[in-house]
């Protein structure tokens, strides 16, 4: 499977007004978003969904992930409503889940059976709770890299008084060069060798109350990385060289591991990569499901990429409160900066009305948010500026509802559900 380079958007995706408004005619489609959650008379700060953006979305990640099932990442997308939805679907399996207490819940209230919890937990609290559900122990699975982190879970339960906890492997995906002094990707797992990741596995499947079920193993380095950042175009060289010459290692020593692996227990699952690395990801046999969930809300990090482009499905819109000058005007609130290294990269991208634009002594702030630029003239106290989120589930932290939208029969966009996202059904987990 060779991996397309064509990253510009599939003109038949489709946008509130019709077929492929947002890359025809941007300012149509956000006007058309405006207008509809203003008929909805829903204030500022709000989401917006455009449905059939998501849909588009959904179905260009099956694409490209060419037959092997997607494991939605729920921090990625943070609306109990849309994850029950999609990890249900055809394509689909489970999820992929960013705390335990929220791996309980999802489990334990919708009809997802199979969650990965994504990252080792020690909250005592949330064990206790989870291993005395019976539900909840049977459809979650916790990550471990460490025999330490099992020593937790016994303090907290001992073998003998609970049901097997389900645990896997996390083998760490990050490119090693000069005998490790070089490390490319993110700093998650110690288990990186073959010789690690049999000598915890055999501690795992020799210890009572654990059964080892699966592994993961999310090349960062991958699907997390920009390939075609405008104005650096030598880096973005050097950064697709990085991802050939990585994946190729990668998949040379999971496919060695995962085979060793099978021969001491039988796993359910192999999960790796995200939205960015899916077809790199598909081409590894030995990976069961791929794990995706940005590219479904497709924030603008998503716009330096070579090989793909969602569309944008969600937006978030702020009220103009005041004009301090002729050429700029302030939004309450907007500092819905996203986490990662601190970078304009990072902030949320103004798209509507085009032709506004951060003050680089304030940037993006709390409670306000200056703009100036050639629309700032036009607009009143009152109207509404559209920005799109860097990673989408973050922003859906600082709300806690979303408008869907929809076309009516009469082919106008409206606003047809107001769903909670899990800020406002009461769940706050990191």
């Amino acid at each position: 499977m060779s991996q397309s380079t064509d990253r510009r958007p599939d003109p038949s995706a489709r946008g509130p007004l019709g077929d492929g408004l947002w890359v025809r005619d941007p300012d149509g489609y956000w006007a058309a978003i405006d207008q509809a959650v203003r008929d909805a008379g829903l204030d500022a700060p709000v989401l917006a969904l455009d449905r059939s953006a998501l849909e588009h979305n959904a179905a260009d990640l099956l694409r490209r992930a060419s037959g092997v099932p997607i494991r939605i990442a729920s921090k990625s997308l943070r609306v109990r409503s849309v994850v029950a939805d999609l990890a249900t679907r055809p394509g689909f399996h489970g999820v992929l889940a960013y705390d335990l207490a929220e791996a309980h819940w999802l489990a334990t209230t919708t009809d997802i059976a199979d969650v990965l919890v994504g990252y080792p937990t020690v909250r005592r609290d949330a064990l206790a709770a989870f291993v005395t559900d019976e539900v909840a122990t049977s459809r979650v699975t916790l990550l471990v890299d460490s025999v330490d982190q099992l020593d937790i879970v016994d303090f907290v339960a001992p073998p003998a008084s609970r049901r097997p906890v389900r645990v896997a492997l996390d083998l760490d995906a990050s490119y090693r060069l000069l005998g490790g002094r070089v490390h490319v990707g993110v700093r998650r797992s110690p288990v990186h060798s073959r010789r690690e990741a049999l000598d915890l596995a055999r501690t795992v499947a020799a210890r009572d109350g654990f059964d080892l079920v699966g592994v993961m193993s999310y090349e960062a380095q991958v699907a997390g990385v920009a390939n075609r950042v405008p104005g650096r175009a030598a880096m973005n060289k050097v950064v697709s060289l990085m991802q050939r010459r990585s994946m190729a290692e990668l998949r040379r020593r999971r496919g060695k591991v995962i085979a060793e692996l099978r021969e001491l227990a039988d796993l359910e699952f192999v999960n790796g990569g995200g939205t960015g690395s899916l077809e790199e990801t598909a081409r590894d046999r030995s990976v069961t499901d791929i794990a995706a969930g940005s590219g479904l809300f497709g924030g603008h990090l998503f716009d330096g990429y070579a090989h793909f482009r969602p569309a944008p499905a969600l937006a978030f819109g702020l009220d103009v409160v005041r004009r301090p000058a002729r050429d700029i005007v302030t939004c309450a609130g907007g500092g819905w900066i996203a986490s990662g290294p601190p970078g304009a990269d990072r902030l949320p991208k103004p798209v509507w009305p085009r032709g506004l634009d951060y003050l680089g002594a304030e940037a993006a702030g709390e409670v306000q948010t200056p703009l100036r630029g050639r629309a700032a003239s036009a607009l009143a106290v009152g109207d509404r500026v559209w920005f799109r989120h860097t990673k989408s589930g973050e922003v859906c932290e600082r709300a806690r509802q979303v408008a869907v939208i929809d076309l009516d029969d009469a082919g106008r966009a409206v606003v047809t559900e107001v769903i909670p996202t899990y800020r406002g059904e009461g769940k706050c987990f990191l």
